[in-house]
């Protein structure tokens, strides 16, 4: 470090030297205040067009339940950009900042349970014990099906007589700075939201049946708050995710409230998923939300940008969809869907008595019987099998179709059943050589199901930001869920211990890394 006490001490390139670390260093700041200034606005903006939408006479033009579904959401985006606003501009308690309005205390007929927090030493720097000399007390509303309780947190504080001095055991870190919710609370929330399709405003009604009526819209904010926490979660579930050698993907459709429309209309939204293989011992999934069906959502989330050697690099199994195929020219290998190709030839059977259809579905039989047989091979067993067996009848199932082809007019039922297998050959048997890959696409499908089941309740998406939120608490309740964990004790523990998590070993709470804490257990 120069010393710039005495400027007329140094030589020429001393202050040429100074002079460029200062303007380095002026640099590097004046971008860090660029970036966060860019930042705040574009919070700020938000938060703005959210309050206009929330108050503005066109939420008039939505009938009851939709209005409350959008106006819960537009409370959790509020709650959650001032969480995030929180982290690039901490807020400053001026001594003229008026004050915020006092909380009423919990309900005094709730059971109450206390949880005594106490310094590990008492014993003063000169050798004295010191001694009690009052308690401050937080309670918390914690919350087990049908049941309301208040945990009494009590911190003593402990005064050595001689010294003067204070010792008092710290305020444990939470997930919602100051909030009265506990964990549980906090979880059971979550879970009824985004696992049991349960919106915020039937929750209220629970909530008020077991005694402690809680708003819509502070539950709204909890979620939001929660939301904004749990992402470098997900965040770091989807990056160990994209290093598996094969994923799944699919993506089924969701409303969304048109922020361009003037009345209550709504657009098309996806909900993209991608997950691992059955075959894989990483049990995850991922959930994107997106505002369109566009191919560049899969691009961006497959992490492929300008350079055409960037991103994720391996084989995806997913339908016909031309979204998919961007991908493909970017090295991402194709893995077909054979459940797809079958579909086609069962509704010929089903719908008209196909003879063509009936005989296909004999080679499909004999596929997935295969696959059923080697499911728990090891994958170079599994190859060979594949390689000995399914072969053959693929061979023989391809000979076939391409007889059968010449054989019906074009433009006819069957043969577009024909052609779509003909069509993507390659990438339907690509299994066959390649012993992880699955035979189909029915594994993620299986996990978009319950975004199909429970879109009308909880993911009437009043927002882009809304929907994000919701894919993200999904990705981690449902990985839970897949690695045979209870969703509720898993959100619980990680809200539990997150604040005081490195960020550097976040990756411990992941789903599949997690274990339940001995007393859960």
């Amino acid at each position: 470090m120069i010393d710039t006490t005495d400027l007329s001490q140094l030589d020429a390139p001393q202050l040429r030297e100074m002079v460029r670390t200062l303007v380095s260093t002026v640099g590097a700041r004046d971008r860090e205040i660029a970036f966060k200034q860019a930042t705040i606005d574009k919070i700020t903006h938000e938060m703005a067009v959210l309050k206009r939408l929330k108050f503005a006479a066109m939420s008039e033009a939505f009938n009851a339940e939709q209005k409350s579904l959008i106006e819960e959401t537009i409370d959790a985006d509020l709650a959650a950009l001032q969480a995030e606003l929180d982290q690039v501009v901490p807020t400053e308690h001026d001594k003229g900042e008026k004050k915020q309005p006092k909380r009423a205390p919990l309900p005094a007929h709730l059971p109450r349970r206390e949880v005594r927090h106490e310094p590990d030493d008492t014993t003063c720097g000169c050798g004295k014990s010191m001694q009690r000399i009052g308690e401050d007390v937080a309670e918390k509303l914690d919350y087990q099906p049908g049941v309301f309780t208040v945990e009494r947190h009590i911190r003593g504080k402990w005064a050595c007589a001689c010294c003067e001095k204070l010792v008092q055991a710290p305020v444990a870190a939470h997930v919602i700075d100051k909030g009265i919710p506990t964990t549980g609370l906090l979880a059971q929330i979550l879970v009824a939201k985004f696992l049991d399709h349960l919106p915020l405003y039937r929750q209220e009604r629970v909530f008020e049946r077991a005694g402690m009526a809680i708003a819509r819209s502070t539950l709204a904010q909890w979620v939001g708050e929660c939301g904004v926490q749990l992402q470098p979660l997900v965040d770091a579930l989807t990056a160990e995710m994209l290093q598996s050698a094969v994923l799944h993907a699919d993506e089924t459709p969701v409303a969304m409230l048109d922020p361009k429309a003037k009345t209550g209309k709504t657009h098309k939204a996806y909900v993209w998923s991608y997950c691992t293989t059955q075959f894989n011992p990483m049990k995850a999934v991922v959930f994107d939300f997106a505002d369109s069906r566009g191919g560049h959502h899969v691009r961006a989330f497959l992490g492929h940008g300008e350079a055409r050697d960037s991103g994720w690099k391996g084989s995806l199994v997913t339908d016909d969809f031309s979204g998919y195929k961007a991908c493909f020219e970017r090295g991402v290998i194709e893995g077909g869907c054979l459940a797809h190709a079958r579909r086609k030839f069962h509704e010929l059977w089903v719908n008209n008595a196909s003879q063509v259809g009936e005989q296909a579905l004999k080679f499909f039989q004999e596929l997935y019987r295969i696959e059923r047989e080697v499911q728990d091979y090891s994958s170079e067993n599994r190859k060979a099998a594949r390689k000995e067996r399914s072969q053959k009848i693929a061979d023989a199932l391809q000979q076939w179709l391409i007889g059968q082809r010449q054989k019906v007019p074009d433009g006819s039922a069957t043969a577009k059943a024909i052609d779509y297998s003909l069509r993507r050959w390659t990438a339907l048997t690509r299994f066959i050589e390649d012993g992880n890959l699955p035979v189909d696409n029915n594994w993620v499908e299986n996990q978009i199901r319950p975004i199909a089941l429970g879109r009308n309740n909880w993911l009437f998406a009043g927002s882009l930001r809304a929907g994000k939120r919701a894919a993200a608490i999904m990705s981690l309740v449902h990985s839970a869920r897949l690695n045979g964990h209870d969703p509720y004790a898993y959100l619980r523990d990680v809200l539990e211990r997150l604040p005081t998590q490195p960020a550097s070993r976040v990756d411990e709470l992941l789903p599949h890394r997690w274990r339940a804490p001995c007393s859960a257990a």
